[in-house]
């Protein structure tokens, strides 16, 4: 496996292949990461995966600076997944001058979830990917669903800008109590570890009332939030949407997702189930 670090040797190495499958991470790498380079390689060959964390599309007191850098034993981990290439570039590297042009998404995707609570920070994401798609020029790109409103964005950004690359979805991995994978797991404490489940809990339970025939979505919000903050929680969002847009379900919308997001002592933790309904008769 090569890793390389700047975008001459990245350039240099893909030079002529174009069956090329990308696996973008921020590092700091899980069973989750892992799983998307196995999807990876079902798709293309050579497999590159990205490890950068972005500036730009971290906020104002949010975790750039504490974020962890674990290079050597994320290329461990990559290496024995079957990784063949790793661009771990400077930021300097991918920036060498201020990033004054930035890509700006659709505000009917960003405008609240995720994007209400973390301005500009999928102008961060799109702008990043964008530069990324530019150097590896992928065939397929894979991103987990775990990052709902993400994906939704790089899927559009991909349609608008009319890039030749397919975008595979690779499904959430989770622990064996159901908390699903994420760097920023890392940051609890023993206590919040075990708390840390109830978010997908009460999901789950959103979509089992949903399933069942209730339609009151913005009952089983409410519900869902006085749990968590009775348990002690900061919430920001958990909204059931529709999956295709992460718009309000019209009353024939049939693909769903339930997302949450939500403070569990300092970090924040996010996750969403998606479900299908039965075709009405």
């Amino acid at each position: 496996m090569q890793v390389l670090h700047t975008v001459a040797e990245l350039r240099t190495s893909l030079a002529g292949k174009t069956g090329t499958a990308f696996v973008p991470t921020m590092g700091n790498l899980h069973a989750g990461h892992v799983s998307l380079v196995e999807l990876a390689k079902q798709h293309g060959q050579p497999v590159v995966a990205s490890i950068f964390v972005n500036p730009l599309q971290f906020g104002a007191g949010e975790d750039f600076e504490r974020y962890p850098r674990t290079l050597d034993a994320d290329c461990n981990k990559l290496a024995a997944a079957g990784c063949d290439i790793v661009f771990a570039p400077a930021v300097s590297e991918l920036y060498p001058v201020p990033q004054s042009f930035t890509v700006q998404p659709s505000d009917s995707l960003t405008r609240d979830l995720d994007g209400a609570f973390r301005p500009g920070h999928f102008n961060g994401v799109a702008t990043v990917v964008l530069k990324l798609f530019n150097l590896v020029q992928p065939r397929v790109a894979v991103f987990g669903k775990k990052d709902c409103q993400q994906l939704l964005v790089i899927r559009e950004l991909v349609r608008q800008f009319n890039l030749p690359i397919e975008i595979v979805a690779g499904d959430t991995l989770r622990e064996a109590d159901g908390l699903a994978m994420s760097s920023r797991n890392g940051y609890l404490d023993a206590s919040e570890r075990i708390q840390a489940v109830r978010l997908q809990h009460e999901l789950a339970t959103i979509r089992a009332s949903v399933e069942s025939g209730e339609r009151d979505y913005a009952s089983l919000s409410a519900t869902a939030c006085r749990h968590l903050k009775m348990a002690g929680w900061r919430v920001d969002y958990i909204e059931l949407r529709d999956a295709m847009n992460l718009q309000t379900p019209a009353p024939d919308s049939r693909q769903l997702v339930v997302l949450g997001a939500a403070w569990l002592g300092k970090t924040r933790l996010i996750d969403n189930l998606d479900f299908d309904l039965p075709a009405q008769a």
